[in-house]
Formats: C-alpha cells, sequence, structure tokens
C-alpha cells in the first residue's frame, strides 16, 4: 500500500505538525466519502478506515458482517487554519441522508451509518449544534429524525489499501454520494460546488 496520498500529496497517516486537527466521519460507503473531503481546500489528507466496533484490527470482511460494529468512515487532517471544522461539517450533513439508520440508500448494514467521531471537545459541542440546526430542515424537507450518533472517536483502524482513495484509482467506481439538495447553515463551503476539482 502506497503511504503517500495521490492527490493530496501527503502521507496519508501524517500531520502537518502541531495544532492540526482529525475528525472522523461516518456517512456510508468510505470510497465517495473520501472523495468529498480530499477535494475540500484546506485538507491535508484523508484515508479510510474503521472506527466504533469491538474487534481489534477488523478486515473488511469482518466489518461486513456486522459482527464487529464498526463503521465505514473517513479519516480527515487539516489544519484549522486552512479550513474550519464546521465547514467540513457541511459536506458531511449535505451529501448523504442522515436519517436511514443501518444503512446509506442501497447499503444495508451497521457498517453504513450515519456517524460523526470527534476528537475534541469543541468538536464535539460543533457536531451536535451542526446537527441541531440541520434537523428542522431535514424534517422539513419530509425525511425522518436523523439518526447521526455524535462520539468520541475510539481506536481507528486503517483499511486495506485497496480501499486507500479508491475513486482516484477506479474513476468509474461505486459511488452512492451526492447533493441532497438540503442546506445545512453551518460553515461557508458547499461541497461539490465550491470544491475544488480532482487534481490531476
Amino acid at each position: 500500500m502506497s503511504t503517500t496520498h495521490p492527490i493530496l500529496h501527503h502521507p496519508i497517516e501524517g500531520s502537518p505538525g502541531p495544532g492540526a486537527e482529525t475528525a472522523y466521519f461516518g456517512m456510508g460507503c468510505f470510497w465517495g466519502a473520501e472523495r468529498l473531503f480530499w477535494r475540500v481546500p484546506g485538507v491535508w489528507t484523508t484515508s479510510v478506515g474503521y472506527m466504533g466496533g469491538n474487534t481489534e484490527t477488523p478486515s473488511y470482511e469482518e466489518v461486513c458482517t456486522g459482527l464487529t460494529g464498526h463503521a465505514e468512515v473517513v479519516k480527515v487532517v487539516w489544519e484549522p487554519g486552512a479550513v474550519a471544522y464546521e465547514q467540513l461539517l457541511k459536506v458531511f450533513w449535505e451529501n448523504h441522508d442522515p436519517t436511514q439508520g443501518m444503512r446509506q440508500g442501497n447499503d444495508v448494514g451497521s457498517q453504513y451509518r450515519s456517524v460523526l467521531f470527534t476528537t475534541t471537545s469543541e468538536q464535539q459541542d460543533a457536531a451536535e449544534v451542526s446537527k441541531d440546526v440541520f434537523e428542522p430542515i431535514v424534517r422539513a424537507a419530509g425525511l425522518g429524525p436523523i439518526t447521526t450518533a455524535i462520539l468520541p472517536a475510539g481506536p481507528y483502524w486503517l483499511a486495506e489499501g485497496y480501499h486507500q482513495q479508491y475513486l482516484h484509482h477506479n474513476p468509474n467506481g461505486y459511488c452512492n454520494h451526492g447533493p441532497t439538495g438540503l442546506s445545512c447553515p453551518v460553515g461557508v463551503v458547499k461541497a461539490q460546488v465550491e470544491v475544488e476539482p480532482p487534481r490531476p
């Protein structure tokens, strides 16, 4: 597995240094979700993996059974001066359906649940506020209550190499993410509108 992000050109398990922030976003299949975040200006690196379960070093096959309890997540690392966590939350909320429980579209199972894993108390507070302000918009659109869990991050298990930056290596690969048409009044970035295009 390459240790360098092929689009952002930074180590996928690295950090830009002191003061950098990390958060984890679960919004269904992690292939398309990762692409959303690596396109956001200011994001330093991304990777995909598993979090929230009860098994160490789970494999993809084990996670897919639902028995490990893990969710598929995107790890996002950024410098606060380059992009705000609220902007990443906006990308999260606007590009999947957070009301579907243990599924996302045709992808069914606990690994596809909507979840935010935070690494600081400030992130936890911001995530909860964003959920509160987005829920009335979701309900007004005729959807059910938001089922997204917001939890402190636990152990993160890096997924197998072929999952990393999957849609860069497989441009026509499966992706079920995209704008839902609902706008979350958090931050200033609109995913797939103001995000950077893919780099060659």
